[in-house]
């Protein structure tokens, strides 16, 4: 049975009641057909092999795609490995109306081409890549913004997404909610939105719903912005990606800005620093970075394309489905349940 759950329960009073109903399971359509048994006396077929999360998403129709914007893509190409072989990373960077003052800053610095010729500078095992000016003194753009450490959170009573997302998860009706019935030990609402991992909670006991914030979460492959001690933020000319176990404590406490989609591999596999927080001892230990570019500034022929699975198919609902419940044939027992960030939403590369 599909354990895809949402509570509500710290939102507030007027959807207590829709908050209890979500605590129910719930059972995908496609699944209650297939376990109905059978009433004419005949025996049951064979059932039909079990597709598996990656399978559902390999055969989801067209329409259950949304594509990429190109100014949403940021291209980072890293010198040529000891072979020879380009390395080439892409990322998504977070849609309105998350983390849109350091984004705005990261197209600015792209434009400028300011990570040319600047470097990876640090390999922590199990934790983060993370590139930048190694001398930290490189002049930066003109027009680059300070963002306010409010800015971790988002007021969803002030945004678009807040009644989709409070309605609609009340009803039962958003797909793609995970770590209900207080599986998440972060965040008592996390939801997969527009093919994001997002957590919310009210502020304070007492909050009105228009003070339920949501944020981004650490999940493996989200880009973040380095900073110093606070009251500091960054700025997004120090950036990492995550390379290990999600490191959900970091959750407003420094801001995401996206998430890498494709060529992770020229990050995870880069050799750990030795010096504290896995940092190079060197120069030479460093990776130089080529050049960073948004997609949107290339000629269209060289723009690459993206879609993911849009959250709100039914596609999705079946893959979310399958990565709570494990039911193919390599597995014994269902989990019962998942992580948000073992939901990745299933990404594509298209010509």
């Amino acid at each position: 049975m599909s354990m895809i759950m949402v509570t509500l329960a710290l939102l507030s009073a007027p959807f207590a009641q829709a908050a209890a109903a979500a605590q129910a399971p719930v059972t995908a359509p496609f699944e209650i057909a297939a376990r109905a048994p059978r009433t004419d006396g005949r025996a049951s077929a064979p059932r039909a092999p079990v597709t598996a999360p990656s399978e559902i998403a390999a055969r989801a129709p067209e329409a259950a795609w949304r594509a990429i914007p190109a100014d949403d893509l940021a291209i980072l190409d890293l010198a040529p490995d000891s072979r020879g072989h380009p390395r080439r990373v892409f990322i998504q960077l977070l849609p309105a109306p998350f983390a849109q003052g350091w984004i705005d800053n990261i197209r600015r610095l792209a434009r400028a081409h300011w990570w040319d010729g600047t470097s990876i500078n640090r390999v922590q095992d199990n934790y983060v890549a993370q590139w930048g000016d190694a001398s930290g003194k490189k002049p930066l753009p003109p027009g680059m913004k300070p963002i306010p450490q409010s800015a971790y959170v988002t007021d969803l009573g002030r945004t678009y997404i807040d009644g989709a997302v409070v309605r609609q998860a009340g009803s039962r009706a958003f797909v793609g909610l995970v770590a209900g019935n207080g599986r998440d030990a972060y965040a008592p609402l996390t939801f997969t939105w527009r093919g994001w991992p997002i957590a919310s909670a009210r502020q304070g006991a007492d909050a009105a719903p228009s003070e339920t914030m949501a944020w981004p979460v650490h999940c493996y492959g989200m880009v973040g912005v380095g900073r110093d001690m606070p009251p500091d933020t960054g700025n997004g000319a120090e950036l990492y990606a995550v390379i290990g176990h999600a490191p959900r404590h970091l959750d407003r406490n420094i801001a995401l800005v996206g998430r890498v989609i494709e060529g992770i591999e020229h990050l995870s596999a880069l050799p750990r620093g030795t010096e504290a927080l896995g940092m190079y001892a060197t120069a030479a230990e460093r990776v130089p970075i080529v050049s960073t570019r948004i997609a949107s500034d290339l000629p269209a022929s060289e723009q690459p394309r993206f879609e993911y699975l849009a959250t709100d198919s039914t596609s999705f609902a079946r893959y979310a489905d399958a990565r709570d419940n494990r039911r193919d044939a390599f597995f014994i027992q269902p989990a019962g349940g998942a992580d948000i960030c073992n939901v990745p939403t299933p990404i594509r590369r298209v010509k």
